[in-house]
C-alpha cells in the first residue's frame, strides 16, 4: 500500500478538501500549525506543542454552583445532642427511618416475584418498559385528564423526573417560578443549570395557599415554568378545586406551564380531596412528576415518573418536542438517552404494585399521618411563641417562631440548634426553605416518640421565653 498523507479539511460550504501535506505552506504544515503523523493513509493531527506540561484540574462551574441549601445549613449548625436524653429527629423526610411505617407485603411481594421471574436483570429502554408505562397511565388516567402510555416516562425517582422536566423546559438565563417556602431540590438544579429562580410567597395564614398576586408580579418573558407543589412540602398544604383553578387561571393568562410536583399525591387526611392539577385544566400543559416513594413508603427504590398533559399539543407545536405519531412526546426528545432508565425490578414489580397493594394500606398511613399531626399540634399550639399550622396531607408541619420572645437566638437556625443541644430534638429550621422563623418537623415517628418531642420542645420554650416588656409594648402602640 503506498503511504500517501493528506489534510482533511471542511470548508465554509460544509465541502471536503483533500491536499498533499507537504502541498500545504511547503513546510509539512497546514494553516493552524498541526502537523500530521499518517501510518497507512490515516491522518492523526498533533499539536507541534503541547501546553499541558503540568496538573491543572478545576471543578466544573455546574459542579460549583450546585448548592443544596438544607446541606449548606444544616452542616454549619453545631449540632451536639444532650448526652443525657436520646437523640428524636424530626427532621428527615424519610418515613421508613424509625421502622414503624414498612411498605405493605403485597409490595414486597411484588418485588420478590420480580426477581425471581429472571424478566428483568437486563437495560429497559431509557423511558421505561412499554408495559410500565401503560399500567401508569391506566393507574392515574381519568376522564378529565386521559393518559396514554406514551405520556409517561419513567425515572430513577421522582427528584429526577423534576431534574429532566426543569432541564426540558428551561435554557440558561430563564427564569423559573417556586414556591416560598418550598423544597430545596427546585433551586439546587435550577440554579447549577444556570437558570434564576424568582421565589413566590404561600400564605400561612391561608393554610399555605399561593400569593397569586405576587405570583403573577414574577413573570416575565423569561419565564419558562411554574413549580407547583401539592402535597406540599415543608408544608402539608392540600390545595382546594378552588385554588388550584385560580392558579390555572394565572398560568393561562400568562401562557405557561406548569411542573407539578405531585409525589405526595393522595396522601391527604380525611376531609380534604386531593386533585391533580393536570385533571382541572383545559388548555395549560402541566408535567405531572411522581413516583413511588411517599405513598408507597419506598423511597430507596428510587422510581418516578412524569406524566405528560398536554391535550393541545402546545409542546409539541412550540417546543418542536413530538412526532408525527405522538405530537406531544416529549419522551422522543434526545435528551431523555442521557440516562439508562429506572431501575428494571421496580418496573417488573409495578403492575402489581400500582393495582394489588388493598387500600387499608393507605389508609393506614394516612390515619397514622393525621394522629401524629394531630398531637403535634394539639401540643404545640398551647406553647407561649410557637404558632404551628395544621397540615391536611403529606408528611410534615410548619412552626412559625416568635422571634421577638426568644432574644436570646438570632434566627430559627440558632433556636433549633439549642434546642439540640438541650433537649436533643431535631427540628429543620425552616431557612433551609428560604422561610426563616419558622422550623418544619417530620411527623413519620413513632406516637411515643412525638410525645416525648413535643414535651421537650415545651421544657425548651418555657426556658427561653420572655414576655414582652411593658415599654416595648407602649412603643409599639
Amino acid at each position: 500500500m503506498e503511504n500517501k498523507s493528506y489534510v482533511v479539511k471542511l470548508n465554509g460550504n460544509g465541502v471536503h478538501e483533500k491536499n498533499a501535506l507537504n502541498g500545504v505552506n511547503g513546510k509539512g504544515l497546514n494553516g493552524n500549525g498541526i502537523q500530521h503523523k499518517t501510518v497507512k493513509d490515516i491522518v492523526y493531527p498533533t499539536k507541534q506543542k503541547s501546553r499541558r506540561q503540568r496538573w491543572n484540574i478545576r471543578a466544573s462551574k455546574m459542579s460549583i454552583n450546585t448548592l443544596n441549601p438544607i446541606r449548606s445549613i444544616v452542616d454549619g449548625m453545631k449540632l451536639t445532642p444532650n448526652p443525657e436524653k436520646p437523640m428524636i429527629a424530626l427532621s428527615i423526610g424519610d418515613p421508613t427511618v424509625f421502622g414503624n411505617l414498612p411498605t405493605d407485603d403485597k409490595v414486597l411481594q411484588a418485588m420478590k416475584d420480580a426477581i425471581d421471574s429472571h424478566k428483568y436483570n437486563g437495560y429497559a429502554p431509557s423511558v421505561g418498559y412499554q408495559k410500565s408505562r401503560e399500567v401508569l397511565a391506566n393507574f392515574y388516567s381519568c376522564p378529565e385528564a386521559p393518559l396514554e402510555a406514551e405520556d409517561v416516562l419513567l425515572t430513577s425517582g421522582c427528584s429526577q423526573a423534576i431534574d429532566l422536566a426543569i432541564t426540558v423546559l428551561c435554557n440558561p438565563g430563564d427564569n423559573i417560578l417556586i414556591p416560598c417556602p418550598g423544597f430545596s431540590l427546585y433551586k439546587t438544579l435550577a440554579v447549577s443549570l444556570g437558570i434564576q429562580v424568582k421565589l413566590y410567597n404561600l400564605l400561612p395564614e391561608k393554610s399555605w395557599e399561593i400569593d397569586l398576586q405576587h405570583l403573577e408580579s414574577l413573570i416575565d418573558d423569561r419565564t419558562a415554568c411554574l413549580i407547583v407543589n401539592n402535597p406540599s412540602n415543608p408544608c402539608g398544604s392540600v390545595y382546594s378545586k378552588e385554588h388550584l383553578q385560580d392558579i390555572l387561571s394565572v398560568a393561562s393568562k400568562r401562557c405557561l406551564p406548569i411542573l407539578a410536583d405531585e409525589i405526595y399525591g393522595d396522601m391527604v387526611f380525611p376531609g380534604c380531596k386531593y386533585q391533580s392539577i393536570a385533571s382541572l385544566s383545559s388548555d395549560v400543559p402541566v408535567l405531572a412528576c411522581g413516583g413511588l416513594a411517599k405513598r408507597w413508603l419506598v423511597p430507596g427504590w428510587r422510581l418516578g415518573w412524569i406524566l405528560i398533559h398536554d391535550r393541545n399539543q402546545i409542546f409539541g407545536k412550540e417546543c418542536n418536542w413530538g412526532s408525527e405519531s405522538h405530537p406531544s412526546g416529549i419522551f422522543n426528545l434526545p435528551i431523555f438517552c442521557r440516562i439508562l432508565g429506572a431501575c428494571t425490578i421496580v418496573q417488573g414489580a409495578l403492575e402489581s404494585i400500582l393495582n394489588d397493594t388493598p387500600q387499608d394500606f393507605y389508609q393506614r398511613t394516612i390515619r397514622f399521618l393525621k394522629s401524629n399531626s394531630e398531637i403535634c399540634f394539639s401540643e404545640l399550639s398551647t406553647i407561649p411563641g410557637l404558632t404551628p399550622v395544621m397540615p391536611s396531607g403529606a408528611m410534615y408541619l410548619m412552626v412559625g417562631i416568635e422571634m421577638e420572645h426568644f432574644p436570646e437566638f438570632l434566627d430559627d437556625v440558632q433556636f433549633t440548634e439549642h434546642l439540640v443541644t438541650e433537649q436533643s430534638v431535631f427540628c429543620l429550621p425552616a431557612t433551609a426553605f428560604e422561610y426563616p422563623n419558622y422550623f418544619r418537623i417530620v411527623v413519620t415517628v413513632p406516637e411515643e416518640m412525638m410525645v416525648v418531642a413535643c414535651g421537650r420542645i415545651r421544657e425548651f420554650c418555657q426556658r427561653h421565653y420572655r414576655p414582652r416588656s411593658q415599654d416595648s409594648a407602649e412603643l409599639d402602640q
